[in-house]
């Protein structure tokens, strides 16, 4: 079954690779987004709009998602420090934009409501697996604002507005639209240009999935039946790893020759989720390992698909923000 898809960041980091996965599905896309990091990310397709705008601006959106099946709302200031740059444009548009968005795409007659959180909402936890039905001890801003929309679209979950949520690991990998200031890209990054990575403390564990397997997760909730996922949550991650762990596997890809140099760290927190349940509900089996992510950045960064990735701001969520002026 092909669907109208209206995706909200659909030129971020996870939507540049999510929206040629369902175009070649078959299916219509929309995006919306401010496109802050570039208009280039996604090319031309007789099934794509792309709209330059902002899902703040509530007019925009009653005139644009009428007529969509699914909407799939990635949109966000990405990260604890842009958050924690401007609190009240990280407030405008992680939180409060989002019950006015929940409330059009239900009144335009859209069936699924797709939300991306996030598996920071957990906080620190002891427990070794961590699993949907936990309690939420956010720690941040961004963290709080992903929390709250929870709870705004479980109020409107019903029969005809199917709404389901996400809570994925830290994404890592090689995008259109790349970040490299994930901790896999972080490390990844330096270890090419610099030979050299220091790790801060270095046990804590830090979940992280491929993003070939974050799209996968997408199309697996779009094409899921309803009974599945109304009103559901689940986590999507591949495996909790340590910082050193991950920083290992990184010199293991991009050379012997790359110094690894641990220091003290303030900051020992770990995290670590399950992703049992949407295995177990949905058959959804990451296939790539972080090593294979790294692989590809490597190959990336070799292929010159990531010039000046050390200084360019459109790298790295924070110096764009600031760049632009916008906070």
């Amino acid at each position: 079954m092909t669907n109208k898809i209206f995706i909200t960041g659909g030129a971020g980091y996870v939507g540049s690779m999510l929206v040629p996965r369902l175009l070649k599905d078959g299916h219509s896309v929309t995006v919306i987004d401010l496109m802050w990091f570039g208009d280039d990310v996604i090319d031309a397709h007789p099934n794509l709009k792309l709209v330059k705008g902002d899902i703040r601006d509530q007019k925009l959106l009653k005139a644009e998602i009428p007529g969509h099946d699914v909407v799939i709302h990635l949109a966000c200031i990405s990260n604890d420090p842009s958050v924690d740059l401007d609190p009240e444009l990280g407030r405008s548009i992680n939180l409060d934009a989002f019950r006015p968005l929940v409330e059009i795409s239900k009144a335009s007659g859209v069936s699924r409501f797709i939300y991306a959180s996030s598996s920071s909402v957990y906080g620190v936890k002891s427990e070794p697996n961590v699993s949907e039905d936990m309690s939420l001890e956010p720690l941040t801003d961004y963290s709080k604002f992903k929390a709250d929309c929870e709870k705004i679209i479980a109020e409107y979950q019903s029969d005809d507005f199917t709404t389901v949520t996400i809570r994925p690991a830290t994404v890592c990998g090689y995008s259109r639209r790349q970040r490299l200031d994930v901790v896999v890209n972080i490390l990844s990054n330096l270890a090419f240009h610099k030979r050299k990575i220091t790790v801060f403390g270095g046990q804590q564990l830090r979940p992280n999935i491929h993003i070939a397997d974050m799209v996968e997760a997408y199309v697996v909730l779009l094409n899921a039946p309803k009974e599945l996922i109304a009103g559901e949550i689940f986590n999507a991650g591949y495996e909790n790893q340590s910082v050193e762990e991950l920083a290992l596997s990184v010199r293991d890809v991009m050379g012997d020759d790359v110094e690894l140099v641990t220091s003290p760290s303030d900051d020992n927190r770990s995290y670590h989720i399950s992703s049992k349940k949407i295995s177990e509900t949905l058959g959804f089996v990451p296939q790539h390992t972080i090593r294979d992510a790294i692989v590809d950045m490597k190959n990336a960064l070799e292929g010159g698909l990531l010039p000046d990735s050390l200084t360019d701001d459109k790298y790295f969520n924070i110096k764009r923000i600031q760049s632009e002026k916008l906070a």
